[in-house]
Order: C-alpha cells, then structure tokens, then sequence
C-alpha cells in the first residue's frame, strides 16, 4: 500500500484565542450563550497546552497562536495548567467473551491518532456547539494519540484535560504528540537539534520536560514523529540516545511511548513500512510502533516475525490505516492486518477515524454522527453479533474483542455521549444552549447495539431529543411483533444481599404500552457468539402519555455471585418509543461530599463582558464531576456548565438588572449522579 509522505496535522489556520460567536458564546457555559456578543474577546480563555522543544521560529505568531517553549515551560508558572489537567484516573479494563465468532481476545489491538481540533485556540474545557467528535467507541482503542502539532503554532501537544478523562473512564491511555514536520510542511531541522540536545552533564533536558508535561497534565505518555529531511548518522545516534533516557524516565512515571516509523538510526527520514534494521534500535525502546502506510503484506508479516524474535509482540506493531479521507471506503488490505483464518499478523492504527463527523454536511447533528461513527466501528450490520460477512469494510466489533471497565460498585450512567442540544438535570432542560465536554461523557456500552428478537428488530442508539441527565439518552424505535432484548453494559459486579439497580425510563408520544424487564446475567457466555443468559426481573408496564420519567428499583437478593452482563427485555405490540435515561447499580446511597475554597481567581473585561476564571478545592473522595451555576438576583439558579476538573471558565458575564455582585455555586456529582451541598462566592460588579 503505497501512500504520501505525510498528511499534514489538523489544517493550521489563524485563529484567535476565543473569536467571537463561534467559540466565545460558552465555552460549556450554555447558560450563558445568549448573553455573549459576536466580538467577544477574553484573552484569558485557558486552551490545551501546546510548545516548541526551546527555540522559536523567527516572525510574528499568527492571530490567537502564542509560541512557547517547553524548555522553558514551569508547571507552578503556568497560568492554565488547572484547566488542563485530567482528574480521572485510568481505569482497569477486563475482556468478556465476544458477541461474535470473528473477534479476537488476544491478537490486534487498534490506536487512533485524532484531530480534535486546531493545534492553538483548542478549549481547554469544551465549547458552546454540539457539532464535536465525541468520540465513544472506546471498547476497541488501546490507545489514543491525541494528533496536532504544526510549524507555525508547535510541534509538541498535550492532549487536552475531557478527552484524557473520557478515555481514562474508559480505561484507555491517551498520548501527546511530538511532531516534527517535514521540511515542506514548514519543518525545521534545528528543531529535531533542539529536542535532543544535552545539557552539561550529557543528558536530556527536553526528555525530563516531557516526563514532567505528561505527569503535570495527567496523560499517559508521547507519540515521537520525527520527520523533517537532512538528519545524518551523529543525528540519529543522538535521536536514540535521547528516546532511551525518555524510555527510563517513562518508565519511573508510568508512562508510554509510541514511536512513528519515519527518522531512522542513520538519521535519515526514510519511510519504513515495516520493523527492520533501520528502526529496530528505536523500537526497543518504545512500548510500540506505527508502521508507516508503505507497508505490504510481506513488510507486516516479516515485521511480526521481527518483533518476536527480538523477545517482542507483534501487536505491539500498528500498520497504519489512513481513513482521513474515504473512511469505511478506504481500500485496506484487511487479510494482510487482521487474516479471518489465521493468528492476526500486527495491530492496526487508524490514522484521522474523525472522519465520521468530518465527511458529513456542515449542517450536520449529533444524530448524523453517532450513524455514521456507528457505521465505521460496528459495522453496515450495525449489530456486533450480526456482522455483515459481505461488507468490504472490516469494522472493529467485526475482529476485535470489545472490553469494559464497570467492575465495581457504585455505577451508574445516563447514556451521556459527551455532547448535545441542551443540558438536562433529572429529566428537565436546565440549559436550551448546545454544549460538549468529552469529560462528562458517561461509561457507555462496548458491543453495540447487539439486539435478539424473533420479530423485527427496532432501531437502538443515542438520542438527542430528551434525556434524565447530560445531553443524551438511549432510545428505542420500532413496530415489535415480539420481545426484544437489548444488551447495554458487560460488567463485573459483585451481588450482595442490598445491591438495587435503578432504570430511569419513560415513553415517547405514540408509543404503545411497553412492559419493561431488567435483564441480568450471571455468567459469561461459554463461547464467542453465542447469546447472554438472562434473568428477566420485571420493570413495569409504561404508557405514553403518563407522568413522564419513571425510575423503578429493583431488588436483586434473590440473585447471588457477580453480574455478568446487564440489559432490558421490552414487550409489545405495535409501534414503540421507548427511552432510557440512566442506569444505576448500588449497594447503598452515596452522597458526595462537597467542594470547598470556590473562588474568582482571575477576571478580564471585554467588549462581550466579563470573564472571569473559577478555582476551588477538590471534593474528598472520588467525585465523577462538578456542575456551576450562577444565582440570579431573584433566587433562581442558571447552569453554567460541568467539568471534572476544579477550575472553569466563564465568558462574556454580564451584570443582571438590579446586581450587585454575580453569585456563583459549585457542587460535586458522584458516582450514582447524587448531588453534594454548595460552595459559593461571588464577583462584586
């Protein structure tokens, strides 16, 4: 497969640190989107953390760009690390049996290397659209590279603080991006020089400033893409050395390194396609290699055979697969990556899968996208236990086994992707304005949607009209002639004699009676493919046009041992709208406890407004988020946005009628989406 060069990063173009409607209306403030104006400028606006190695480019940095030096860089100076830091932690994953025949537990694995936006001007927390890749197929990453960096803003990106907590939600490492470009896409080789240069006692300064970026930001490691033209044998020899002290750092801090097959041991940029003697040397030292998109089939199988003799897994190789432009069209040669009749030969990485949201029409819904992002993960099938054996495009459910984190007790989730038309609180709209902020998304269901019926199976997806919480929920569509049952969550909870689980649900105008039943599992099945074993625990009997949201708790002591696998089974007969807003699994209430010390720490004046920078204390405990309001001079209470971070952004304020100081609430959300008490403070006008 012969490909270009390089694809450019995300196209850099001049933009401005917070520019007007498109990005100044909220920021996750929807409440106050409509009280920002067109030219709203807020220079305080926080962003993702992005740097040159140490020297600069010569000339003026484009509108919004600052150039930085991470040599340079201090953590405690640093005036946006609060809202760039993530605050989840990685969670622990465990595989459940495939709910087909073709996926493999043990073999490849995928990493996605992902624009989420621009290099500079990318909020550090969200912003006011719901047009964003809210990435959710998590079950299939092993890693996520978060992919940026460009000759006229920087070269080094760390990713940003809800896409490091989403994943981490979901037990999936996220990688920043050193990339150095090639000459015609601006490189300069005097910043592959200023990456390794040694410091007086011989050793690597930017290697320790890249460790301490990671730890300070709370991601898990870098992906090295070295690619500007002109290096020689000192330059790679140097190159080496510096990934060897970055590899003994990392490995002090927990942390990885993805190495991308492009700068060879000669120093030279030379496009491998493989793992041979040329990047052998760098690849000892990084927990995996891209392998360029050069590669053929006998470049990947004689790289697998490289990999293992040198005491190495072969799927610590991914063969890159470039979607950027045609997506699930792409022509990829799938026997040569992941062969149906034979052990997988490498990993795979698929190189700007955002594609999903990128080739739609601009006028595009988060609906469209949660298709089309189905479409690319799951399969034409769109059902990870029925795929499609002639679909040229071999989805991930199709090859790779889908893992979960929901191993312990609490859990809960509302089905939020991250994103949507407006924010909802316990089935009520709290906010009419379009938000996303990846580090509220929910833990959602890994195989999906995997639906068993006889009859005819209904449509089942995220859906963006009403939710319980957050800005989404599960819905169920279709005319049934006979139960349906639909998987959600592979689990490993443990039963006890207290444990209750709560389904929070309603049905939609012109939906039929629907009689509502949770299923339960209480092993795994014995083999891949075949069904989930069930107990059925009736949920009640739902009516259109009743009182709306329902939550039924169940008791779950006539059940011993762990939870394997929950769903629901629906009954019916005729048309059905069925949503669920949110599951819950407990052994007890929990109540967070509340956040302390909430405070204006900052506070610049725009032709927009005011905007203003909110820290406080973390929460004892482990809060899932915290949600802000502003308290208006009637009493009334406005939402502003969610964050697991403890420091916000608020732009644009503006002084209410009869004001004298804006009055603001924090409070914490745990795990069971329970509410803590407040903190306050205020911003006297």
């Amino acid at each position: 497969m012969t490909q270009s060069p390089r694809r450019p990063s995300a196209p850099s173009r001049r933009t401005v640190v917070l520019a007007g409607a498109g990005t100044a209306a909220a920021l996750l403030t929807p409440g106050l989107a409509a009280t920002a104006h067109a030219a709203a400028p807020a220079a305080t606006q926080p962003c993702a953390s992005y740097w040159f190695p140490d020297s600069l480019p010569t000339g003026t940095p484009g509108d919004g760009i600052t150039w930085r030096s991470l040599k340079a860089w201090r953590p405690e100076t640093d005036p946006d690390l609060p809202f760039n830091t993530a605050s989840v932690p990685l969670a622990e994953r465990f595989t459940p049996v495939p709910a087909n025949t073709t996926a493999r537990t043990d073999q490849a694995r995928i990493t996605s290397l992902v624009a989420f936006g621009n290099t500079a001007g990318n909020p550090s927390q969200g912003s006011a659209t719901a047009d964003y890749y809210a990435l959710n197929h998590w079950a299939y990453i092993d890693e996520l590279v978060f992919w940026g960096g460009s000759a006229g803003e920087g070269l080094i990106l760390a990713p940003n603080a809800p896409v490091v907590d989403a994943a981490h939600r979901h037990g999936v490492p996220v990688l920043g991006t050193v990339f150095l470009p090639p000459v015609h896409h601006g490189g300069d080789l005097r910043w592959t020089r200023d990456l390794v240069q040694r410091d007086a006692a011989g050793r690597f300064p930017l290697a320790a400033k890249l460790v301490e970026a990671a730890v300070a930001h709370g991601f898990d490691g870098w992906f090295l893409n070295a690619e500007t033209e002109g290096g020689d044998a000192a330059l790679g020899a140097e190159m080496l050395a510096f990934v060897t002290e970055l590899r003994a750092r990392s490995d002090a801090a927990g942390l990885r390194i993805t190495w991308y097959d492009a700068m060879t041991v000669k120093g030279e940029v030379g496009w491998q396609g493989a793992l041979n003697s040329e990047n052998a040397a760098l690849f000892r030292e990084a927990d995996s290699m891209f392998v360029d998109f050069r590669w053929t089939p006998a470049s990947l199988t004689s790289s697998a055979a490289n990999a293992e003799a040198a005491g190495r897994s072969r799927y610590a190789l991914w063969a890159g697969v470039d979607v950027e432009s045609k997506g699930w069209d792409a022509p990829v040669d799938w026997d040569a990556i992941i062969p149906a009749d034979r052990p997988h030969t490498v990993g795979y990485g698929f190189y700007r899968p955002e594609w999903t949201r990128g080739h739609l029409p601009e006028d595009r819904t988060p609906a469209q996208f949660h298709a089309a992002d189905q479409r690319f993960w799951t399969g034409r099938s769109l059902d990870p236990a029925r795929p499609d054996g002639t679909d040229s495009w071999r989805a991930p459910a199709t090859a790779v086994a889908d893992r979960s984190t929901v191993n312990r007790l609490p859990f809960a989730t509302t089905f939020n992707t991250g994103h949507g038309l407006r924010w909802y609180e316990n089935g009520r709209v709290a906010s009419d304005a379009e938000w996303n902020h990846l580090g509220v998304q929910d833990r959602l269901p890994g195989s999906r949607w995997v639906v068993r019926t006889e009859g005819r199976f209904p449509s089942v997806g995220f859906d963006f009209e009403d939710a319980w919480r957050g800005g989404s929920s599960l819905l169920v569509a279709g005319e049934f002639d006979a139960p349906v049952t639909v998987d959600l969550h592979r689990t490993r909870l443990p039963l006890s004699r207290r444990t209750v689980v709560e389904l929070t649900h309603r049905t939609d105008a012109g939906s039929g009676p629907v009689t509502v039943e949770l299923a339960v599992a209480l092993h795994e099945p014995d083999r891949p493919g075949e069904p989930v074993a069930y107990t059925y625990i009736p949920a009640g009997e739902l009516r259109a046009g009743g009182s709306g949201w329902t939550t039924s708790a169940l008791r779950l002591n006539s059940l011993s041992g762990t939870v394997h696998a929950l769903g629901v089974r629906l009954t019916a007969a005729g048309p059905v709208r069925w949503r669920l807003g949110a599951v819950a699994v407990r052994d007890r209430a929990e109540t967070p406890a509340a956040p302390t010390g909430l405070r204006v720490n900052g506070a610049s004046r725009g032709t927009g407004g005011t905007d203003l920078r909110l820290r406080w204390h973390r929460s004892p405990g482990t809060p899932r988020h915290y949600e802000l309001h502003r308290v208006l001079p009637d009493g009334t209470r406005r939402f502003l946005g969610a964050t697991a971070s403890t420091a916000f952004f608020v732009p644009g304020l503006r002084r209410e009628p009869g004001e004298k100081a804006a009055r603001f609430q924090v409070r914490a959300v745990g795990e069971l989406y329970t509410t803590s008490g407040s903190a306050s403070t205020a911003h006297r006008w």
